[in-house]
């Protein structure tokens, strides 16, 4: 299992939590996402290695920014 936690700029509410976990949870490989809204530390743990490029595109497709990893 392999966890991986980015930083992501934007989120301010309940359904900003749940939009980032919805599109990041579509990614193929992932088994679970867990966004902290206070620190807005997004985990995201699969089976294989997941590109960045697609958690921050998915994160994108949400409305909000990757800003670190």
């Amino acid at each position: 299992m392999i966890t991986t936690r980015y930083a992501v700029k934007g989120m301010t509410c309940d359904h900003c939590v749940s939009a980032v976990s919805s599109e990041v949870g579509r990614i193929d490989g992932v088994t679970g996402v867990d966004v902290d809204l206070a620190t807005g530390a997004v985990t995201v743990t699969s089976d294989t290695a997941v590109a960045e490029t697609a958690v921050r595109e998915a994160v994108d497709e949400a409305g909000y920014e990757v800003v670190g990893s």
